[in-house]
């Protein structure tokens, strides 16, 4: 497999307060990383620079996608690039409906008009897999949205515009045992149909037992301190994050 996002010796800070120290991470075309470790280790600020948040400032380190350095890039170049986040607290954008959303975001990515009926089908084609109710098209992006709603609404997304690696953080967090099966199917479905590379940030395993992980990361104040196979997750599951932290 080809290499598709590098990460090297990444340093990251937000307000002067050193978060990321030094953070090397690569993953290939095609493959499923899985991200953990304790809360407050950084996962969530590696997953939003890697997408270019304005948020954090890079401090060290380099930024790889495609073999190219992408380490100033914003995060609308990066979008067009083929790179996907998932937030773990989706926001409510009133005045947009869903559909407006999906179709704007669409066609700013390929540079290309997208005929409505075309989009009407594939919409459709998505929302079926992971059993919205059509009507959510035509609400408010996420507004009103139940917790479970707006992680439906973000894995739609993930099936529509099709990127080329998908960060989904904590996409789980708050389902209940019925909606993660069907989050899990729509990025099954993301899987299979493009062959894209997914990094899943995530406490809760139940999302990753029908997925086939091929690297695991662990993350604790800020480093890696632990890299290995799916093997890793369930030592994790099995002894916790103690010895990781303490680095034994």
């Amino acid at each position: 497999m080809s290499q598709l996002l590098s990460i090297k010796e990444l340093k990251v800070s937000a307000e002067d307060k050193p978060l990321l120290h030094g953070v090397s991470l690569d993953i290939q075309s095609g493959s499923t990383h899985v991200l953990m470790g304790p809360n407050g280790a950084g996962k969530s600020t590696l997953g939003l620079t890697v997408m270019g948040s304005p948020e954090y400032t890079v401090t060290g380190g380099k930024i790889f996608f495609e073999g190219e350095d992408i380490t100033d890039e914003s995060a609308y170049e990066r979008a067009k690039r083929g790179i996907f986040l998932s937030f773990q607290n989706p926001v409510e954008i009133p005045g947009i409906t869903l559909s407006e959303f999906l179709r704007n975001s669409l066609e700013q990515i390929s540079g290309k008009h997208m005929k409505l009926w075309d989009f009407k089908k594939k919409l459709k084609a998505a929302m079926e897999i992971l059993n919205m109710d059509s009507s959510y098209a035509d609400r408010d992006l996420n507004v009103g949205f139940s917790g479970g709603e707006k992680k439906k609404s973000e894995i739609l997304q993930l099936l529509m515009l099709e990127p080329k690696l998908a960060i989904l953080d904590e996409t789980d967090s708050g389902l209940d045992v019925d909606a993660v099966k069907t989050v899990s199917q729509g990025i099954n479905e993301y899987k299979s149909r493009t062959g894209g590379s997914l990094l899943i940030i995530t406490h809760n395993t139940k999302i990753l037992e029908a997925l086939n992980v091929d690297r695991t990361h662990i993350l604790a104040a800020g480093k890696i301190t632990a890299q290995g196979g799916a093997e890793l997750v369930d030592d994790v599951i099995t002894n916790g994050f103690d010895r990781y932290i303490s680095g034994e």
